[in-house]
């Protein structure tokens, strides 16, 4: 993980601790998101609390209900439902009666019935990796909304610091003016100026608010993590366990399966029918009576042809699932190098920005100074005191950005929190 100066590691304790939870404090616009931290939340807590109320949580059930029905067909001893059949015939004279019973059992053709337990086995893993991928995109969803949320804090508790400073720089200004010391063109322009910022304050305090409303609105939940900071997995490439590619592979062996079992059909079952008959005739002189026991068995043949579309139709499936996973093979290997490189391109940004605002914060103090025994106008002032203003929010962007891009590049490698 990327050292920290200890600015930073202040910085972060202090936004991920205690500034989040801002439900006392005062709000320009009345309307408020509330959020909580919550120290007994982890980030793999939030996870599996969004998981169970998330919309794909009915769909990966089904696919469970799915599996076990597959299941059930597979641990059949009959390839389908068994008829059993009643036939009574009288002559019309009265003297001939007739009953033929018979029970029709369907067979497993040879080999199928073990390409439908496969089937089942398959569809059972294919429900568990969809979960897993199902887990790891509302990882995340999560990841980047508390992340957003934090970004959303600074921004917004540093322009209530700029506001603060602007402020106090208006009385003294005022003050100046009221003794004559400076022109009250100088008292309008520092006003101007805390209008400004406080609209700047107004913008953030909706930024921050828009934040926690999508936190909620995936979550279900008002509450974050104390602490959500992660550290980096680094890997040289995308593993093949990673839940996107496991799910699609799964899907890829489930849908081949089910094409091997389609294909097992043949040309249809075979019929085994056991059957009972019973003659009776009568007449005036004798009455005879005959019971007997029949079996027989039908074999289909031909159906090649009845077959092939179902055939064809999975193997469409089958050859789309495929392409998916090789677009999704680039997507990840993309994903993957934008996540290492922003990594990299922060960390070098945030040693830049840190003297940055050394360099600044030194000007502006000189710049006050300067100011204070009339040597600048207070134009210059404001424009090198927005200067330093930017610069200071700029190196604590930069340190949250990089754990950030922590927590975007375990997203991108698959990591789940």
């Amino acid at each position: 993980m990327f050292p920290f100066n200890l600015f930073g590691k202040c910085l972060l304790v202090y936004l991920l601790t205690t500034a989040l939870g801002l439900a006392d404090s005062a709000h320009i616009v009345e309307h408020h998101d509330p959020i909580e931290s919550d120290a007994t939340l982890s980030l793999a807590k939030v996870v599996d609390l969004t998981l169970e109320k998330y919309p794909d949580e009915t769909w990966l059930k089904s696919l469970e209900e799915e599996a076990a029905a597959l299941g059930r067909r597979g641990d059949s001893w009959t390839a389908g439902a068994s008829q059993a059949g009643l036939r009574f015939q009288e002559a019309t004279s009265g003297t001939l009666h007739y009953i033929d019973g018979q029970v029709q059992v369907p067979l497993w053709n040879l080999g199928q019935r073990d390409a439908e337990q496969r089937l089942a086995k398959l569809a059972e893993s294919n429900a568990m990796s969809q979960s897993d991928a199902v887990k790891l995109r509302v990882a995340g969803l999560v990841r980047v909304a508390l992340w957003n949320i934090t970004l959303a804090n600074l921004s917004y508790e540093q322009a209530k610091i700029e506001l603060a400073i602007t402020d106090q720089l208006l009385a003294k200004v005022q003050r100046r003016v009221e003794l004559g010391d400076l022109p009250r063109a100088d008292f309008l322009l520092a006003q101007t100026e805390s209008l400004q910022k406080r609209s700047v304050v107004t913008q953030a305090e909706a930024e921050l608010m828009h934040a926690r409303k999508r936190y909620a609105s995936i979550t279900q939940m008002t509450k974050i993590p104390k602490d959500y900071q992660e550290k980096l997995v680094g890997l040289t490439e995308i593993q093949q366990n990673h839940p996107a590619l496991a799910a699609v592979n799964s899907q890829i062996e489930r849908k081949q399966a089910e094409l091997n079992a389609v294909k097992l059909v043949g040309s249809g079952q075979t019929n085994v029918a056991v059957g009972i008959n019973s003659d009776r005739f009568t007449s005036d002189q004798r009455s005879n009576q005959t019971e007997s026991f029949n079996i027989g068995v039908t074999v289909p043949f031909g159906g090649s042809a009845h077959l092939a579309p179902q055939v064809a139709a999975v193997n469409v499936e089958l050859n789309k699932l495929i392409a998916e996973r090789e677009q999704m093979n680039r997507d990840l290997e993309q994903a993957h190098h934008e996540a290492e490189h922003n990594l990299e391109v922060n960390r070098v940004e945030l040693g830049i920005a840190d003297e940055l605002k050394q360099v600044a914060e030194e000007h502006l103090k000189m710049t006050q100074l300067s100011f204070s025994v009339g040597e600048i106008n207070l134009m210059d002032l404001l424009k090198i005191q927005s200067r330093t203003q930017q610069a200071v929010l700029n190196a604590k962007q930069r340190s949250i950005m990089i754990q950030r891009d922590i927590a975007l590049y375990n997203q991108a490698v698959g990591v789940m929190p």
